[in-house]
């Protein structure tokens, strides 16, 4: 592997002409010899060395964790470190260690605030661009800092723990945010609306000759300027210039057959409760990188340097491109969007450098034993199932109508800085809503919450009374997108996904046998078509065995029965 190290000695001199002028150390992590990361402390008293030291640097805290300890921030500029003064500078938010036993993306980045400090070429390009940098976002998973964190990688010597105190996974939060630490991301994308977006990952995952994988949002959630530069302008210039620097490259890809790269690879579009998938929806690129866990930690931080360095490169004469391309992207006009994406099926076959694996069946599980030999490169010619299509769609309404009980609601998508107005005074709407059935639950939580696995919706116009204090979301405004990811039921991520609406499939009401028996055969006498749609329902053998089943479809079938049952409680409203 290719690399340069620059300063091999404890201390190196500050050279950028700044006030604050002084000695620097090199960062823990290249004083260990490249195989450890400092822990939160050093961390901290690292990014205050920085801060100390350069006029271009700025050191400030965005938030708390779960127990209370401060979430620090870096900053780059040679303007000024005011958000509302930066609206014509390209802004690049980077994130590490939302997984905190993935480390290389804060050292790759106290290595790169220290060349900030000390290499004079960076002042003219911090001009232009500001960079905003958070070393360590799950500061409480951090903190649980051990030898014994992630069995799969190698290196550094000790590393966090993947979640938070509260165990809940901050990379599926992002559309949710209900963890403090999401929060005060959301609040920092608010205040500063970052024009590219990076998160640094170590993968799991087979073998292979990749230092990187790396996602970007291309399959057609976003809008198709910023799609097209993507595809078009950054990835040819990132994967060039990563060649030259000596590190090999790969979109990030699952197997069609896990560990079993000969099966064929597959691609994904990202929901917004990722990190990448939530800035997309934003209208605001991201780059996931993802190191490979079995490379040397040395080559694992050296590689994303590079990788952040190189953006950082390439956007100093984009940025101005980009910057209007976002802003137009914010000016959405079609009568639907994509929610969700799929394979279409086709695949196109590309050479994938992996190396030499065998597999066999383990005489311990039974299972698939593969094992992998990385002193044998090989290269597979493999299909790669990358074109994918819509699979999720919804019309784009007016605007949204929430009740005054959902206010919850309201409250996150403010959040998130959506603009949504109150309802002063009782208001009837004509609106469009979902009725659901056949809703299956997840069989576990997942994130805390349990999910909707499946269900089956149709939809509904009603004239609906709205109360007082009930919310009025304009849909037609720039964070249409997130409003829709949240909104919209069949989305990925949405909030009714991720059980928020759960209540709304409880039957609070129910009959006594005694009296519906008496009322469903009045029933019957009366409406001949329920006696039709009766006698066909009794021909399915576990509704006829279900007495108490018999009678509640009868209740449903009555004036009695909840109307609200199984009806989603936000109105769709079209002018």
């Amino acid at each position: 592997m290719k690399y340069t190290v620059l300063f091999l000695s404890l201390f190196f001199l500050f050279s950028c002409g700044s006030e604050k002028a002084k000695e620097i150390p090199v960062t823990y992590f290249e004083a260990s010899g490249f195989t450890k990361t400092p822990d939160f402390t050093n961390t901290l008293e690292y990014c205050r060395i920085l801060d100390q030291s350069s006029d271009l640097i700025q050191m400030t805290v965005i938030g708390k964790s779960y127990l209370g300890k401060d979430i620090p921030l870096l900053m780059a500029s040679a303007s000024g470190f005011d958000p509302a003064k930066s609206k014509d500078k390209t802004v690049i938010l980077i994130e590490a260690c939302i997984h905190a036993g993935e480390p290389d993306g804060k050292d790759a980045g106290l290595m790169l605030f220290r060349d900030f400090a000390t290499n004079p070429a960076w002042e003219n390009v911090l001009k232009n661009i500001t960079v905003l940098f958070i070393p360590v976002i799950n500061v409480d998973g951090h903190e649980r800092f051990g030898p014994y964190n992630r069995i799969n990688q190698n290196g550094p010597d000790s590393m966090g723990w993947r979640t938070n105190a509260q165990n809940l996974n901050l990379n599926r939060d992002f559309i949710n945010a209900e963890t403090p630490e999401i929060q005060a991301f959301i609040k920092l994308f608010n205040q500063w609306d970052p024009d590219f977006f990076i998160d640094c990952h170590t993968t799991d995952g087979a073998d292979y000759q990749y230092a990187i994988t790396y996602g970007m949002e291309t399959a057609g959630d976003m809008d198709s300027a910023l799609t097209h530069w993507q595809k078009e302008v950054y990835l040819p210039y990132i994967e060039t210039e990563m060649q030259k620097a000596g590190y090999l490259i790969f979109p990030y890809v699952m197997f069609r057959n896990w560990h079993d790269p000969r099966s064929g690879l597959l691609s994904y579009a990202s929901n917004p409760m990722l990190s990448q998938g939530y800035t997309a929806q934003r209208n605001c690129p991201g780059l996931l990188i993802e190191t490979h866990m079995l490379k040397d930690y040395k080559t694992r931080v050296f590689s994303t340097y590079e990788m952040i360095k190189n953006t950082i490169s390439l956007l100093d004469g984009e940025g101005k491109s980009l910057k209007d391309m976002r802003k137009n992207a914010f000016l959405f006009s079609g009568d639907s969007l994509a929610l969700d994406f799929d394979s279409n099926g086709d695949s196109t076959m590309v050479d994938f450098l992996g190396v030499e694996y065998s597999s066999e069946k383990s005489d311990l599980t039974q299972g698939l034993w593969f094992k992998y030999d990385n002193t044998r490169k090989a290269t597979f010619n493999l299909p790669y199932f990358n074109v994918l299509v819509p699979s999720v769609t919804a019309s784009v309404p007016d605007a949204y109508v929430i009740p005054a009980a959902w206010k919850i609601v309201a409250e996150k998508l403010r959040l998130h800085g959506v603009k949504v107005d109150e309802i002063n005074e009782n208001t009837k709407y004509k609106v469009t809503r979902y009725v659901f059935s056949d809703v299956v639950f997840r069989p576990t939580p997942y994130e805390g919450k349990q999910r909707v696995e499946s269900f089956t919706m149709k939809e509904v116009i009603d004239s609906v009374i709205y109360p007082a204090g009930s919310f009025y979301v304009n849909a037609r405004q720039p964070l249409l997108r997130v409003i829709m990811h949240m909104l919209e039921p069949k989305a990925p991520a949405s909030l009714l996904n991720f059980g928020y609406f759960n209540v709304i499939f409880e039957q609070k009401e129910y009959t006594e046998s005694y009296v519906m028996e008496t009322m469903a055969r009045e029933m019957l006498k009366k409406d001949t078509v329920l006696a039709a749609e009766f006698k066909e329902k009794m021909k399915d053998p576990s509704f006829a065995s279900n007495s108490y089943g018999i009678l509640n479809w009868f209740y449903s079938k009555s004036p009695y029965w909840d109307k609200n049952l199984n009806v989603y409680p936000v109105g769709k409203l079209y002018k």
